[in-house]
């Protein structure tokens, strides 16, 4: 049975790796299968803590510590039994997709052969290496800013070569907001969008009634 040219096209999740000093986009990275599910975590960023002072009891020191999870599916099953001689899946299956995801968190040859010429030179500070800006995109609603904060990889089968043809990816990631990057920096616009997009969305909900919680007038 064919697909209906007029079906809506099924967004993919995502990172978008952006170069740290250009921001052009260096690499995108779309997961094969959307995960199913999505685990968020927000931390509230009280100014009172548990000190117990009243006076800071209603404060916020900025905003909530925002976190995601996803466990993501890389499968070349499929492709092999139609992969011609000369596909990339036939002679290294998985590897090149385990490869771009591992690049969020490995700084690149380039990188650390330029850190150790610093080292050899006599350099006396020598500045840690920069990651790309990643982009997490989950739909147009949530493009945000992370830092890559867990990363696993189970890898569960492989052809006769070794090489995977399919794994899970588990990945846990910190929203960076602009107490991390500040406003002028591309990721910290970037956050602020994402906040200025859940203040607009939040205004899209339905309030509710007093009646409905059995109130007649506010306490």
């Amino acid at each position: 049975m064919t697909t209906s040219p007029r079906s809506p096209q099924t967004l993919k999740a995502g990172i978008i790796l952006l170069n740290p000093v250009t921001t052009l986009v260096a690499r995108i990275v779309v997961l094969q299968y959307n995960p199913d599910q999505l685990t968020r975590t927000l931390q509230v960023q009280a100014s009172s803590g548990e000190s117990g002072d009243r006076s800071e009891a209603l404060r916020l020191k900025g905003p909530p510590v925002e976190t995601f999870k996803l466990e993501a599916e890389i499968d070349a099953i499929d492709q092999l039994e139609t992969a011609a001689s000369t596909d990339t899946v036939i002679d290294v299956g998985i590897f090149p997709q385990l490869a771009a995801l591992e690049s969020l968190i490995t700084p690149t040859s380039a990188q650390l052969y330029d850190s150790d010429a610093l080292l050899r030179a006599g350099t006396v500070e020598i500045a840690p290496m920069e990651a790309p800006l990643a982009l997490f995109v989950w739909s147009v609603q949530r493009v945000v800013p992370v830092r890559i904060s867990e990363f696993s990889i189970t890898e569960e089968a492989f052809d006769v070569s070794l090489n995977p043809i399919r794994a899970k990816v588990s990945l846990g990631m910190r929203v960076l907001s602009v107490n991390d990057l500040g406003f002028d920096h591309r990721g910290g616009k970037l956050f602020m969008a994402y906040l200025k997009n859940k203040e607009a969305l939040a205004l899209r909900s339905v309030s509710g009634s007093l009646g409905q919680l059995g109130l007649q007038a506010p306490p």
